[in-house]
């Protein structure tokens, strides 16, 4: 390195944000995620004892994977460099494995490569660092807010260890805050800023999590805030406000946390509860996410839970789909919320669901049950020589317009699929069933 190497780096370390220089050095300086760093915790043994294998760091932004990985840099023996997935090529990778290939050849050191959001890279790109993680040339630290079983290959799953990384608490955050605005060295303390309990409570609660976010937001109030009479900046509510204007949403729509919110959105209509229903619709519209899929989704349940408990349920549904397609957001969002409210709050039946399920099975198991003759098409030509639509007996010419005849193939003719339940209108449904074929048996 030389010197303009060193002066820029040195000015860099200055003006990187608040987040990037608060970075702890040492492991007792990391906040939170003591679940996996706790003293009595693998990773801090392995971290102090400088005995790393292979990991990979899965949580939401702001959690702290870079930072754990930064803290390894500062602990280990070993040669630690540092890739982002979102940037590098094949090139770049074949110069970190020729380089650790001569670390470890020469100087007998280890390579601990940090490749940042790994789930960016694509399967070949995966595929290139197998075989010298696998022989020991690097030790991979990979750092991803996606689902790893879903994002990176089930060879390198296999061997690494994962670690998942939660949301920081308040407390945490609240800690990290107070942490910035104090610290002469690497915070604001120069400052001397004064956060108020009211902004500190506040920013901790719409961080959600996220340090970063916190972070940023009292770096920017810091920053921008005249000081007040005492000499002092001081960080009321109204300027955390406006530091933090909206809530940090950790909602990534190809993700793990898109698929856990659909599916608690789901499960609440179909459990009933119209107030957890709209509450994930809106976590789901705050995030950006598709109306279209939403409104899908909520067909779907009108149909697979709602059922013929109330058939009107799938009307509003479909009628939901169609509105939001012409009007749009922000309107959709009402409309969605009707449609929302209406679905969970109907009465449930999975019959009809549950007798398509049946249906297809019989099906798959007697693909070539005959149709009785009776029900065939007589029409075409040389049908009626067949004996198609022979002994059909018209339901309109006997009572309740019903006759029993058999519908089924042979061997299906007594099967039930379709068991209405007492639910809702189904009630009124079984109830009719079971008075025509009754009264047609007598």
């Amino acid at each position: 390195m030389d010197l303009f190497d060193y002066m820029r780096r040195q000015n860099m370390e200055k003006e990187a944000p608040l987040a990037s220089r608060l970075r702890p050095v040492t492991l007792d300086e990391v906040v939170g995620q003591q679940h996996i760093i706790g003293k009595d915790k693998l990773l801090y043994r392995a971290i102090l004892a400088d005995q790393l294998s292979s990991i990979i760091f899965y949580g939401p932004p702001g959690t702290g994977k870079t930072t754990l990985a930064k803290v390894i840099a500062n602990t280990t023996s070993g040669i630690f460099t540092q890739i982002n997935a979102t940037a590098a090529g094949k090139k770049d990778m074949e110069e970190v494995v020729a380089q650790a290939k001569d670390n470890r050849g020469m100087y007998d050191k280890k390579t601990i490569l940090f490749v940042d959001e790994i789930h960016r890279f694509n399967k070949s790109q995966q595929d290139y660092l197998l075989p010298f993680v696998e022989d020991g040339t690097i030790i991979l630290i990979g750092a991803t807010t996606e689902n790893p079983y879903f994002e990176v290959n089930g060879a390198l799953l296999s061997r690494s260890v994962i670690f998942e990384l939660k949301a920081l608490s308040r407390e945490d955050i609240k800690t990290l805050l107070l942490r910035a605005v104090a610290d002469q060295e690497r915070g604001l303390g120069a400052y001397e800023g004064q956060i108020e309990p009211e902004a500190l409570e506040f920013l901790a609660d719409m961080a959600n999590g996220d340090a970063r976010a916190a972070l940023t937001a009292i770096e920017l109030g810091i920053l921008t805030t005249p000081r007040g009479a005492d000499g002092k900046i001081h960080i009321t509510l109204e300027v955390a406000a406006e530091c933090i204007q909206k809530r940090t949403m950790r909602y990534d729509k190809g993700g793990d946390n898109h698929y856990d919110t659909i599916s608690a959105f789901i499960k609440s209509m179909r459990g009933s509860d119209p107030d957890a229903a709209v509450y994930y619709l809106a976590r789901m519209l705050y995030a950006g996410e598709d109306v279209k899929f939403i409104a899908r989704r909520i067909m779907i349940c009108a149909s697979e839970d709602v059922g013929n408990a109330d058939p009107a349920a799938l009307s509003v549904a479909v009628s939901a789909s169609l509105a939001v397609e012409r009007v749009g957001m922000p309107e959709a969002q009402l409309i969605l919320a009707q449609a929302v409210t209406y679905v969970a709050s109907a009465p449930k039946s999975n019959a009809a669901t549950e007798a398509i399920g049946r249906a297809m099975e019989a099906v798959q198991t007697t693909m070539t049950a005959p149709i009785p003759a009776h029900l065939m098409d007589s029409h075409y030509k040389g049908a009626k020589k067949l004996g198609h639509g022979d002994g059909y007996q018209y339901a309109h010419l006997y009572p309740n317009h019903y006759v029993k005849q058999q519908y089924l193939p042979d061997g299906l003719e007594d099967s039930r699929f379709y068991e209405p339940t007492e639910q809702g209108y189904e009630k009124q449904i079984k109830h009719w069933l079971e008075l025509i074929r009754t009264e047609a048996s007598e």
